[in-house]
């Protein structure tokens, strides 16, 4: 089942007022956040609102992850045994830099009986983590790792590096292009960094641009104004969807039916054509079926 993951908003874990507005915002995804936008005196507090949040719904067709602190932190281990018991759509592991991290969340949910659809997503985010990306992708291989969604770090790959955050991100396409091939090899789906300039609404857009034509699957947030560009920008347009109907009806005429490569408009389409032209119009559909 293709799930639209067009917008992914942090909201932070100790802002009551912030989650429940979360109920009723446009993103696909609300990633309720136990560590970078939380003080360490509201760790606990943030952690009981959250998994409460959780457990009482109300989110709708939105999908709902919990970021715990690192298994590394003195807050970790508690966050994600909540997180097991709450049930939230993925848990998504911060700064995960080797497969063991992911083995090792995995073994915790599975033993801890969290629910089958509870999936595990992962923070690359540390140099060690673009390193090790292609073996950290491979786990999803095992279906017990529960593995199903990279989101780039780009803010603390930043730090880590000392690589400059300038438009266009030059110094990091090689690192989002890595992480994208390991991610498409084992069908991971890819989640863009966080676009910092709130006013900025035409960066934004660029970058979702550029994280669209790259491959990713769609753009994490960080304040609700961001939602209505990374929705349109990682949406199939209407012209792509055009285009997909006419290749699949085009392929389904009698005269096509044991053709591989046909002439369409002037242009060679092939049936890996077709294939992608199914995704768009299933993607498609299910933006639709949201709103």
């Amino acid at each position: 089942m293709i799930r639209p993951r067009r917008s992914a908003l942090y909201m932070p874990g100790s802002n009551a007022r912030a989650i429940e507005k979360a109920r009723s915002l446009p993103a696909d995804t609300i990633i309720l956040d136990l560590e970078d936008s939380v003080a360490p005196d509201l760790k606990a507090a943030a952690r009981e609102q959250v998994c409460a949040a959780v457990q009482a719904g109300g989110f709708g067709p939105r999908e709902v992850v919990i970021r715990t602190n690192g298994m590394d932190t003195e807050w970790g281990k508690a966050d994600l045994a909540a997180a097991i018991l709450a049930g939230p759509d993925a848990i998504l592991l911060p700064k995960v830099s080797t497969p063991g991290d992911v083995t090792l969340a995995a073994h915790e949910l599975n033993e801890g009986g969290a629910p089958a659809h509870t999936r595990l997503w992962a923070m690359i985010e540390t140099p060690l983590g673009i390193l090790n990306v292609d073996a950290i992708a491979r786990t999803a291989a095992d279906p017990a790792s529960r593995l199903a969604v990279f989101v780039m770090g780009t803010n603390d790959l930043a730090k880590e590096t000392r690589a400059r955050l300038i438009p266009g991100r030059a110094p990091m396409i090689a690192w989002l292009s890595r992480s994208i091939i390991a991610a498409r090899a084992y069908g991971i789906d890819v989640l863009d960094g966080v676009w910092n300039q709130i006013a900025d609404m035409e960066g934004l857009r660029a970058e979702c641009e550029q994280g669209r034509d790259l491959g990713m699957d769609g753009k994490t947030v960080i304040h609700p104004n961001q939602i209505p560009v990374a929705n349109e920008i990682f949406a199939p347009s209407a012209a792509e969807v055009e285009w997909a109907r006419k290749i699949i009806a085009a392929f389904d005429l009698p005269e096509n039916a044991s053709r591989g490569a046909i002439s369409l408009d002037g242009k060679m389409v092939e049936l890996l054509h077709a294939e992608m032209a199914r995704r768009t119009l299933a993607i498609s559909d299910a933006v639709a079926a949201r709103a």
